[in-house]
């Protein structure tokens, strides 16, 4: 019997940062790695989140065998709680990132899921296929990568990684695992591209761990330090300094407050009894004994640190004396709102201490040196540089080429490409549905690029709208035309521009009623048309016209 072919597709992850996911099928049963979300872009205005078009997955949902999770990261958990509304499928994780994903579905009320706890070098059946976990380093603990066996081949996922030979956990990324699977053969590697335009190797955490000791030390009034939520280990530093100094910490910020309380309960955060107090509390000590973790490392608008920044928080006011250190590098895209931040803080008195000056932050992912060390270990005979933007894909794949595997054997492709492997062949196969899903409030994908655009002409241009009263039957207009305007001009510095508007209106229902035309529709068609080229002639600005009309009997 012939071979089923195996796929590979990814449904996030490439082509951007965020919301990595990425499907294995062999035949009639598939495997899923990771169910991440991504932050919006500023063009995106009112949105939440952004998760991954699941449609292939619900359309395929049986024959989902398990869902695997690689870490604890927002982008590799982040749209879990989405997929599980529709899917149901065993859930296989570390046990911390377990702690936080069942944060995430109680939070999102979902009851009925299936949470497996595994341990680095466990490994375990689904159908065809057969896959295991091996640690690996990164900014959170309990990271691993994933391994598939599958009957034509074994593929290696390394999940984010980098190597760090004296970690803060002490647990280092799994050398010789990665040695052993690359000596019994392995026919496509997916690994992480974040930092494949980074020369060099990705300094250890320890390098952070000097910086921050330092700059604790030299701190004379409070310290406030932000960083992502979910870097645990950025965190313990943090507080093993606080305490080194003999500093209180009080966190702040939901989602790091949870994270604190899973990982300390879960032993992942370890300080001694007394070292973390409420926020009610900080009044009672010297600033100088104080230390507060708090979210916004991205100059977020509604994290901790962005809200102390323009004095809306409700706890903590900056004041001259306080050494405020971002302990996290800007995601591309957010260098203009974290240095807004960085301006505010500065004005209220604040010493700043980031990455761009002092050593307080260094990547969780391998640079060129650390995924060359990945290729030379594992030794695949395909290759797919995932978790990345365009141009960073194309840089690990030109790596991947200096080592020595073959240009037509690396793959590029974007999200929703159909990777098709035999044991001897690679290629593309066409395209399964994929792209962005907009979270806003309650809704999932209800807000699609027509509302987006809709949003981005309000807020470019503003809106017009006009009301007319029709009698009921014969169409004379009884009231109106009213302008009503909203975020276009100034209606009192405006006024002959709304008459002349008023003016063009009535010709339109003059000319309609002498044409006999009654269709609302083609009303409200004429009104926008004549006023928006009007409009644009006078002010050069497209606002959107909304016209009402009212039957009056």
């Amino acid at each position: 019997m012939a071979k089923a072919r195996l796929q590979i597709i990814p449904l996030g992850g490439l082509g951007e940062i965020g919301k990595n996911m990425t499907v294995f099928r062999y035949g009639d049963e598939i495997i899923v790695i990771d169910a991440g979300m991504a932050f919006p872009e500023e063009d995106m205005l009112g949105i939440d989140i952004v998760i991954p078009d699941f449609s292939y997955l619900i359309e395929n949902k049986d024959k989902i065998k398990a869902i695997l999770i690689t870490h604890g990261h927002e982008d590799h958990i982040g749209s879990l709680s989405y997929l599980l509304r529709d899917v149901s499928a065993p859930v296989y994780a570390t046990r911390l990132t377990c702690g936080l994903i069942e944060g995430k579905l109680k939070e999102a009320h979902i009851s009925n899921y299936d949470l497996h706890v595994v341990k680095s070098g466990d490994e375990f059946k689904a159908g065809s296929f057969k896959f295991g976990f091996f640690h690996v380093c990164h900014s959170i603990p309990d990271s691993c990568g994933i391994y598939l066996r599958t009957p034509i081949g074994t593929i290696v996922h390394t999940g984010d990684f980098k190597f760090d030979h004296s970690p803060v956990d002490g647990e280092q990324t799994d050398m010789y695992k990665l040695a052993e699977l690359g000596h019994r053969g392995v026919l496509v590697l997916c690994a992480d591209s974040t930092n494949a335009q980074n020369p060099g190797y990705t300094p250890s955490e320890a390098v952070v761990t000097r910086s921050l000791m330092e700059a604790y030390g030299e701190a004379r009034g409070r310290i406030i330090l932000a960083t992502f939520a979910s870097n645990v280990s950025r965190i313990q530093m943090a507080v093993d300094a606080a305490v080194h100094y003999k500093r209180k910490v009080c966190v702040f910020g939901r989602s790091m407050v949870n994270v604190v309380n899973i990982a300390l309960e879960m032993g992942y955060l370890t300080a001694p009894e007394g070292t973390f107090i409420e926020p009610e509390e900080i009044n009672r000590y010297r600033d100088d004994r104080l230390c507060i973790l708090t979210t916004g490392s991205q100059g977020e608008p509604m994290a901790g640190l962005s809200r102390m920044a323009d004095g809306s928080h409700r706890q903590v006011t900056i004041h001259a004396g306080d050494t405020v250190i971002i302990s996290a590098s800007p995601i591309p895209g957010n260098e203009t709102s974290v240095g807004r931040t960085i301006d505010s803080l500065m004005k209220l008195g604040a010493h700043v201490v980031t990455s761009a000056t002092t050593r307080v932050h260094v990547s969780g992912h391998g640079s060129q040196e650390d995924l060359k060390t990945m290729l030379s270990l594992v030794h695949p005979k395909f290759f797919i540089p995932v978790h990345g933007e365009y141009r960073m894909l194309c840089s690990h794949a030109e790596l991947a080429e200096s080592l020595g595997v073959k240009k037509q054997n690396i793959l590029i492709g974007e999200n929703g490409s159909v990777f098709e492997f035999t044991n001897r062949s690679a290629k593309i196969n066409g395209k399964v549905q994929a792209g962005p899903v907009f979270v806003d409030g309650l809704g999932v994908g209800d807000v699609g690029n027509i509302v987006i655009r809709d949003r981005q002409q309000l807020a470019q241009d503003g809106v017009v709208i006009v009301v007319i009263a029709l009698e009921k039957g014969s169409n004379q207009v009884l009231a109106g035309p009213d302008i009503v305007s909203r975020g276009f001009v100034y209606v009192r510095d405006s006024e002959a521009l709304l008459t002349e508007a008023r003016d063009r209106i009535e010709s339109v229902l003059d000319r309609c009623e002498a044409g006999n035309v009654t269709e609302w529709n083609a009303i409200k068609t004429q009104i926008r048309d004549t006023l928006g080229k009007y409009f644009y002639d006078r002010t050069k600005r497209r606002p959107m016209i909304l016209p009402i009309i009212q039957e009056v009997k």
